[in-house]
């Protein structure tokens, strides 16, 4: 039974990292927190979209939110991101199941 609940976990992370533009977005976040409208800049997307997307990844908790005065701010979520330990290595999302390299913001 943990088995599988581990798979359905599993399997909810890598849907939601299943859109070109999410992975986008988690490596925008890689240098630091940002707003919506600061991904919307990076990636030059409406902030229709990236608010979208950003509500898939904060579903499953791959990213948090904070309010800022009238911003939120976004950030990946610490029981998930795992900075480079050297410069030799790849910043990485550690899903349980499976760790996703990000390679360089």
């Amino acid at each position: 039974m943990r088995d599988r609940l581990q798979s359905s976990k599993c399997a909810r992370y890598l849907k939601a990292l299943a859109d070109p533009e999410r992975l986008k977005i988690i490596q925008c976040l890689q240098t630091g927190p940002k707003s919506v409208s600061e991904l919307a800049d990076l990636l030059e997307e409406e902030l229709a979209n990236v608010s979208h997307h950003l509500g898939v990844l904060r579903h499953v908790h791959l990213v948090q939110d904070r309010k800022q005065g009238k911003f939120t701010i976004y950030s990946l979520h610490p029981d998930f991101f795992r900075p480079a330990a050297s410069s030799q290595e790849a910043d990485y999302l550690d899903l349980g199941c499976c760790r996703l390299e990000l390679g360089t913001p």
